[in-house]
């Protein structure tokens, strides 16, 4: 089996006139993986992988997909990649299950139609012209026209976009089930239970630059977490500054009410102790103590300043 990455981007510069979309960008994709590539709009994330599909050739630095340059050696590489386009690439008078049918043709060995339109529930609009589905429909037909052909790297722009949540629910199944036969995936999306949910890696993009990589449990790790501590009877007076200062600067103590305190800030068992440790010098008993760990969203926001718009 193969040892090396199914995706290597080193150094890439990508342009737009005077604008600079990719800026010495590094990037790797382990293989038998899903990888999560996210970013706020202009990030450079959606050239970077239209780089990495063919689509465009590298102003500096080079890109490798299964050790082969997707320029170059393109007519090696297509029969082994999926791409589901942002458009879909689909003509908009075609049928879905017409759409499907031809794309599988195209390839040596695909995927069964009937199994896969079922697996993602395209027979119930697969006699409709592809200009007449729904946004959500159109995502099923893109991603089973990109794996049809049993990619070993299949490249999904946002896959769940307008679908409902019992199709969101099974796209996620599919792409897992995918990366378990072997299969690579790369994906864009702009919902981040979903990369949190899918992704074994996750890389974040903003001006064309890597500011962030690691799996999910890396990048939530630590940083900022909240703690509500609601007791049964009011404090004493002062309390809530005498666990500010057991707590130290790096936390905040803000009272919520008579009987509820919302510390804020970096928590680990030590944190959670400490506050165990003054309600029984204080002489209060917790009704609750709730610990709330930050998720990729909270990271996303506190390491870019920007949400992430669809």
């Amino acid at each position: 089996m193969p040892s090396s990455p199914a995706v290597e981007v080193a150094g890439l510069v990508m342009r737009y006139g005077d604008k600079v979309a990719v800026d010495a960008l590094d990037l790797t994709v382990e293989r038998n993986t899903i990888t999560a590539v996210l970013g706020p709009n202009g990030a450079g994330k959606t050239t970077t992988l239209e780089t990495c599909e063919g689509y465009r050739r590298p102003h500096a630095g080079s890109v490798r997909v299964l050790g082969m340059d997707p320029i170059r050696q393109r007519s090696a590489l297509i029969p082994r990649i999926g791409v589901m386009l942002q458009g879909q690439g689909a003509w908009s008078g075609a049928r879905a299950l017409e759409m499907l049918t031809h794309i599988a043709k195209l390839h040596a060995n695909p995927l069964d139609v009937d199994m896969l339109a079922d697996r993602i529930g395209l027979h119930d609009c697969g006699r409709t012209p592809y200009r007449r589905l729904s946004g959500g429909q159109q995502q099923r037909l893109g991603l089973a026209m990109a794996v049809v052909g049993r990619p070993e790297v299949v490249f999904v722009d946002e896959p769940t976009a307008g679908m409902d949540p019992l199709a969101r629910r099974s796209t996620w199944e599919l792409l897992g089930e995918l990366r378990d036969d072997g299969v690579t995936v790369v994906l864009t999306t702009h919902y981040m239970d979903e990369a949190e949910r899918l992704a074994d890696r996750i890389h974040i993009i903003d001006q064309g630059r890597m500011i962030a990589s690691g799996t999910p449990l890396e990048l939530t790790r630590g940083g900022t977490a909240t703690i509500r501590l609601v007791v049964t009877k009011p404090f004493p007076e002062g309390a809530p500054e005498n666990l500010q200062r057991a707590l130290g600067d790096q936390v905040e103590v803000r009272p919520i009410s008579e009987i509820s305190l919302l510390i804020t800030g970096p928590a680990d068992h030590t944190t959670l102790a400490t506050v165990a440790a003054w309600c029984e010098t204080q002489g209060v008993l917790p009704e609750s103590l709730n610990l709330g760990q930050r998720n990729l969203e909270d990271v996303f926001l506190e390491i870019t300043g920007r949400e992430l718009e669809s």
